[in-house]
C-alpha cells in the first residue's frame, strides 16, 4: 500500500489526477472504473483539464461503473451515471460504446450484473478503479459484512449509506438496493486508488488503514492488493499514526 497525503484537497486531486494520467499513458488501451461521490469530484475535473490541454488521445479509454442505485440510470438526476456523465463523460465526449454501466432499471439485475463481469473479462480486466470511502467503510456499494469473494452482485445498502446518500438528491429517495463491482472486482484490477478528503472521513480512515481487515470494513480487504494507493488530504488522514 502506497499512501500519500497533501495539505489541501485541491493538490491532492491534482497529485491523483496525475498519477491517473500516468496510468493512461502507459498502455494503448485503459480501463478505468471510476466512482461518484464528493471526494473524487475535482480528481475528475483536473484530469479533463489535463486531457483537454494535452490533447490525450483517449479514443482507446474504456470505463466500466463501479455502481448504481437500484430503480435509477442515467436519466435520473442523483443517479451514479448522472453524476459521471456531468464530470467526466461528457466533459470528455466519451462514445456511449466505450463505457459500460449498471443499468438499475434493467428488469433482471443479475443478469446485469453478470454483463458487467463478462465485459470486463472481455476487456482483459480493469488497469485503474477509482474509489471513495463510506462513512462507515464501505465501498462502490459493498456495505459491511460483505464478502470479498463477491463479483458483481445486487446489493442491499446500509441505513448509514442510505442516511448518506440522500445528499446527491433534490427530494427524498428510495435507496435500499444497488448494483455494484465486488470486492472480488476490485481486487483483480491492476491497480485501486481510493481517494478520501475532508475531516469527517478521518475516524473510519483510519479504521480501514489501521484496524484488522474484516468484513466489517470492507475498504479495509483493499489493503491487501498488490496495486493499492491511498490519496488523502490533510483533514481526512488528521488521526492516522504518523
Amino acid at each position: 500500500m502506497e499512501l500519500f497525503i497533501y495539505d489541501t484537497y485541491e493538490k491532492m486531486s491534482a497529485e491523483a489526477a496525475k498519477k491517473v494520467m500516468q496510468i493512461i499513458s502507459l498502455k494503448t488501451k485503459t480501463v478505468l472504473s471510476p466512482a461518484s461521490g464528493d471526494s473524487p469530484k475535482c480528481l475528475y475535473s483536473e484530469l479533463v483539464s489535463i486531457i483537454q490541454k494535452n490533447k490525450t488521445d483517449i479514443s482507446d479509454l474504456w470505463f466500466i461503473g463501479l455502481d448504481e442505485w437500484s430503480g435509477m440510470n442515467g436519466e435520473d438526476e442523483g443517479s451514479c451515471r448522472f453524476y459521471l456523465d456531468q464530470q467526466l463523460f461528457n466533459p470528455l465526449q466519451i462514445d456511449e460504446n466505450k463505457i459500460s454501466f449498471f443499468d438499475g432499471k434493467a428488469q433482471f439485475p443479475w443478469e446485469e450484473c453478470r454483463k458487467i463481469d463478462d465485459t470486463i473479462l472481455g476487456l482483459n480486466g480493469i488497469d485503474l478503479a477509482i474509489v471513495g470511502l463510506g462513512m462507515n467503510g464501505h465501498v462502490g456499494m459493498n456495505e459491511p459484512g460483505i464478502s470479498p469473494a463477491l463479483h458483481s452482485h445486487v446489493a442491499e445498502i446500509d441505513p448509514v449509506t442510505q442516511q448518506v446518500g440522500q445528499k446527491y438528491f433534490k427530494e427524498k429517495k428510495e435507496i435500499s438496493g444497488g448494483l455494484t463491482l465486488g470486492i472480488a472486482n476490485l481486487m483483480e484490477a491492476k491497480n485501486v486508488m481510493l481517494v478520501v478528503s475532508g475531516g469527517k472521513k478521518a475516524s473510519i480512515l483510519k479504521q480501514v488503514l489501521e484496524e484488522d481487515i474484516s468484513e466489517k470494513l470492507p475498504a479495509s480487504f483493499l489493503r491487501n492488493h498488490p496495486n493499492f494507493s491511498v490519496y488523502a488530504d490533510a483533514e481526512a488522514a488528521s488521526l492516522l499514526k504518523k
